[in-house]
């Protein structure tokens, strides 16, 4: 197997020029990063829900936090 490949786990991953990135190292951790994004976004639903949250609000707070994410190294090309 070569060093760089593509798992299309969640998508195939894409730089701001529209090439590909297949590094397979690269593309592990993002991976890997979704896996912990997901399980800790599932568990937050979970806790909202037995806490008698409406599940569709805890959708809404969740989607919130994302929609407020900055890149951080915007401008520092």
């Amino acid at each position: 197997m070569s060093a760089c490949s593509n798992e299309a786990r969640y998508a195939i991953w894409h730089r701001d020029d529209g090439s590909v990135v297949s590094c397979t190292e690269k593309v592990k951790v993002m991976n890997e990063n979704l896996d912990e994004i997901a399980q800790l976004l599932q568990d937050a639903l979970e806790d909202g829900i037995l806490m008698e949250v409406s599940e569709a609000q805890m959708k809404d707070v969740l989607h919130k936090l994302v929609d407020a994410l900055r890149n951080p190294y915007a401008g520092r090309e």
